[in-house]
């Protein structure tokens, strides 16, 4: 129960970091390449989806694009966790999708300073020992153990506080 919890709040965590790409990424119509259509670089970065892909509606597949697209911009340990982040989406069924996507519009939905709080929260839990963290989720239902950072540190990179860049479906 604990596992799946973790798992529930590490896609939730996922969806905030996938949500949406910046309007210049997304391409407005309702047609998007199927995988064939795709470019060689594209299908690289999207290999994790490959599978998936013609089964995406156009909106999420035009939201990957824009991921592929920014996707060299990135440092290798952002290209890294984007590989992973889209791998650990991939796995999740669709309903675990969904409730992703619902608890990342409820968090949306907070006032800043609770937004903060959480954040602060994620952040003193990513802090622990895995240990430590896979003790605290096993017995309260505790911070999950991913390594994702929460949605506040998950949008443009700073140079000076080392915060990743947002990865977005």
């Amino acid at each position: 129960m604990a596992q799946a919890l973790r798992a529930l709040i590490a896609a939730a965590l996922l969806a905030i970091a996938l949500a949406s790409p910046p309007a210049a990424a997304v391409a407005v119509g309702p047609r998007a390449p199927s995988w064939a259509e795709l470019s060689p670089s594209d299908k690289e970065v999207l290999a994790p989806l490959a599978a998936e892909w013609d089964s995406l509606d156009a909106a999420r597949r035009q939201k990957w694009i824009g991921i592929a697209k920014r996707y060299p911009k990135l440092g290798p340990a952002e290209q890294q966790r984007v590989q992973e982040q889209m791998g650990a989406w991939i796995r999740l069924t669709p309903d675990q999708r969904r409730q992703a996507r619902e608890q990342y519009k409820s968090i949306k939905q907070l006032p800043p300073e609770k937004r903060q709080d959480v954040q602060q929260k994620w952040q003193e839990s990513q802090q622990l020992p895995p240990e430590k963290r896979r003790e605290l989720s096993s017995r309260s239902g505790g911070p999950p153990t991913s390594p994702q950072p929460p949605p506040e540190k998950r949008r443009e990179p700073d140079s000076r506080s080392g915060a990743p860049p947002a990865a977005k479906p």
